[in-house]
């Protein structure tokens, strides 16, 4: 018989709290239910193992990931929305560190919530006359330009004096202008 309050949502919340306090690594099963109070087979009855855990972990970041980037570009456009999105982006990966490297793990990013990331990007990309292919190439440029800014700057791999932040403005302002030339 199930744990009463404990159901998937309350066993994946618990693993986000384990990855994003202690790394995805920490994210045991054995681990996991030692946070819950229960023993590792009863966690099968919530999810399919470690995989499905992981997989589920991915979904909940990528929803969370997504949420919080429709949320700052709700009202904003082009150069403004970008900012906005990228700063979102990059505040998710600094808080939640464990669940976004999961959801970057993840083969398939969940479905849904990462279709709805995927829909916040184009959606601002579209401000720049950006649809269709044009927006996906777009997408994935922009995408790999803020993880690999998040990776460099979580691996603490900016050790020089200038700031981080100023850096991480000038990618922007980068990526805005590279945007508004895109069309090929």
């Amino acid at each position: 018989m199930p744990r009463a309050g404990l159901d998937p949502d309350a066993v994946v919340r618990a693993a986000a709290r384990i990855a994003d306090a202690e790394g995805l690594e920490a994210v045991t099963l054995a681990r996991l239910a030692g946070e819950l109070g229960v023993r590792t087979p009863s966690l099968y009855s919530h999810v399919g193992g470690l995989d499905d855990l992981r997989r589920r972990l991915a979904a909940r970041g990528a929803g969370e990931l997504a949420d919080a980037m429709q949320e700052a570009a709700a009202g904003r456009a082009r150069g403004d929305a970008l900012r906005a999105v990228a700063t979102a982006y990059r505040e998710y990966a600094r808080t939640h560190p464990g669940s976004y490297l999961a959801l970057q793990r993840a083969e398939d990013v969940a479905g849904d919530a990462g279709a709805r990331a995927v829909r916040v990007f184009t959606a601002v990309l579209a401000g720049y006359g950006l649809t269709g292919d044009d927006a996906i190439h777009a997408t994935r440029a922009v995408r790999a330009a803020l993880h690999g800014f998040a990776a460099l700057e979580a691996g603490g791999g900016f050790g020089m004096a200038q700031s981080v932040d100023e850096s991480f403005g000038r990618l922007v302002a980068l990526l805005d202008v590279g945007l508004g030339v895109a069309k090929p």
